[in-house]
């Protein structure tokens, strides 16, 4: 069994390194308490919405994981805040691919960094996962519910700024657009950056770098 941490993060390094010292001193913690040499297969971060089903970097660790490996979150919403169709979806992928979700606001599901003890029968097992399903959807729907309205307050804090004419919008990030763009400029061999390229160097989404290319056009002409 191999341990991969998924870190849904912002795109400062200082926060995703918080949360993979956090992650790596919760697994210590496990395997001294457990009497188990758990490894870490690899970190798997990435900069995207959790209401957003296709993340790369998700995808990329499903594809890796193997039977009986743990998929590691630091709370729930960082793994979920999808609606109820697509949870369902990204939930049956994962059991399909028989890998167990660990979260450490979930302490029922440490069970599975747990030596499996031979007084554990075929019926228990079954009762912990169960549990554990029943609890992760819980707390998917509460990531959700939050979600919303997290997302209502501010169309609302918008909708009433607008009403008294002090909404602004939020400030282009001028440096980051002008090295968007030369970065996407062709190079004098003639070669160009891709976008999954100019994301990974600048440390942003590929939506952003794509927002930007489109509103600047005329300038990668």
């Amino acid at each position: 069994m191999l341990i991969r941490p998924y870190l849904r993060a912002s795109t400062t390094e200082q926060n995703a390194n918080r949360a993979k010292a956090y992650l790596k001193k919760f697994v210590h913690e496990q395997n001294s308490a457990n009497g188990t040499e758990h490894k870490i297969a690899t970190w798997y971060i990435e900069n995207a919405s959790g209401a957003k089903i296709d993340r790369e970097i998700l995808n990329k660790l499903l594809d890796e994981a193997e039977t009986g490996d743990v998929l590691l979150v630091e709370s729930v919403d960082r793994l979920t805040r999808l609606n109820n169709k697509d949870w369902d979806n990204l939930n049956s992928l994962i059991k399909s691919k028989k890998v167990r979700v660990v979260s450490v606001d979930l302490p029922t599901s440490f069970v599975a960094l747990k030596p499996q003890s031979k007084s554990m029968n075929e019926y228990t097992d079954v009762i912990l996962n169960a549990i554990n399903s029943m609890l992760l959807d819980i707390l998917a729907a509460t990531a959700r519910k939050d979600y919303e309205d997290r997302k209502n307050k501010q169309s609302q804090g918008i909708e009433i700024a607008k009403n008294k004419g002090k909404y602004k919008g939020r400030k282009a990030n001028e440096e980051l657009h002008k090295a968007i763009i030369t970065l996407s400029k062709q190079n004098n061999d003639g070669t160009k950056l891709s976008i999954n390229e100019i994301a990974s160097t600048l440390k942003t989404s590929k939506s952003t770098v794509c927002r930007v290319r489109r509103s600047q056009k005329s300038l990668l002409m």
